[in-house]
């Protein structure tokens, strides 16, 4: 029975992966790493006989205690991953905000050049409202 319900979940996992990403709601560099999961949770749930092999190989005495150290493992990459990549989109904002900032002032210089230009040449006023 717990063969065929960690098929299901794992199956169900999967379907939610992708319908995410033909929705666009999760992007593709994401969506392989949790379908290399799935497919990976896949095979250790239709093949257990491979963790209890791997946890006998590593010296682990009980096999679950080999798939939540395999968890926990994988948790920490992903939260890394995420960390560096918020990392990115943070310096990423901070440059468009000074980009922003240095065109508004280049704005701001222009206008006063074009006002005083209209002033010159006996214009009706400031062209900003």
């Amino acid at each position: 029975m717990s063969f065929l319900m960690g098929i299901i979940v794992v199956v169900a996992i999967l379907f939610f992966v992708f319908e995410m990403l033909r929705r666009q709601k999760l992007r593709e560099k994401y969506a392989v790493l949790w379908i290399i999961i799935g497919l990976g949770t896949l095979f250790l749930a239709a093949f257990p006989g491979l963790l209890e092999l791997a946890s006998t190989l590593l010296g682990i005495q009980v096999p679950a205690n080999l798939l939540f150290i395999m968890t926990l493992v994988l948790l920490v990459g992903v939260c890394l991953h995420l960390s560096q990549e918020q990392s990115q989109a943070e310096d990423e904002v901070r440059i468009l905000a000074e980009e922003v900032a240095i065109l508004r002032a280049e704005m701001a210089d222009v206008r006063v050049q074009l006002d005083a230009a209209i002033a010159a040449a006996g214009g009706k006023g400031p062209t900003t409202p």
